[in-house]
């Protein structure tokens, strides 16, 4: 990935302390691939020639491969959607994807996945800020993820399942804090993740989800 030092940072535009840039070669590699294709394995929607639709938490997402950049809505027009980091990830994401790959059959935490190493010491899962805000509110944690189109799944005391890319899960968990344990949160992926993404990839997609979560925080 592509990533030039930054001072000021901001959670959707910024990775590991440098600003992400997507690379041109990512943009050129997608434009060479068959658009039903990657439509038929990831439920992203065919739109005009060269433009796919996905929904982002809930949020709908165009992908222009001609104009090599996210879109949103505003109003009655598509407009250029300043999100690098998601757009990096959506890039990645539509690059790797080779398959349709089953859902829900095989979740893991970011240590069992084959570069589960990556995930630790300044690459950990980032949950603080979310333990934080929701450690103790777990009403408002049910809020937010449930804003975001979240899917309650019975993993934890309170867990959701959240769809960045509609055959991409991610699974927030968290346990409240009470008089005798602090609060925890866990993150966990259907294991075909690391097929698509690689580790720095994963770590990414969860700062940009997390980032959506925290909007909820009051």
């Amino acid at each position: 990935m592509q990533k030039r030092d930054l001072k000021k940072q901001s959670p959707t535009d910024v990775l590991d302390g440098y600003q992400v840039i997507v690379d041109k070669d990512y943009w050129d590699k997608l434009q060479q691939k068959d658009s039903l294709l990657i439509c038929n394995r990831t439920l992203f929607r065919p739109h005009c020639a060269g433009q796919l639709l996905f929904d982002f938490l809930g949020q709908t997402v165009m992908v222009d491969m001609t104009a090599r950049c996210l879109k949103r809505m505003h109003g009655s027009r598509w407009e250029k959607s300043d999100d690098p980091l998601l757009e990096l990830v959506t890039v990645l994401y539509l690059n790797n994807v080779g398959d349709l790959y089953p859902v829900g059959t095989d979740i893991v935490s970011a240590k069992d996945l084959r570069e589960g190493h990556f995930f630790r010491g300044p690459h950990a899962l980032k949950t603080d800020a979310l333990l934080e805000c929701y450690g103790r509110d777990v009403g408002g944690f049910r809020r937010a993820a449930e804003s975001l189109q979240g899917q309650s799944v019975e993993m934890a005391a309170t867990a959701y399942r959240l769809l960045p890319f509609p055959r991409l899960p991610l699974y927030y968990l968290l346990w409240e804090a009470d008089e005798e344990f602090s609060a925890r949160m866990t993150i966990l992926f259907d294991r075909f993740i690391e097929k698509i993404l690689a580790a720095d990839a994963i770590w990414a997609l969860v700062n940009r989800v997390s980032a959506e979560l925290l909007k909820g925080c009051d």
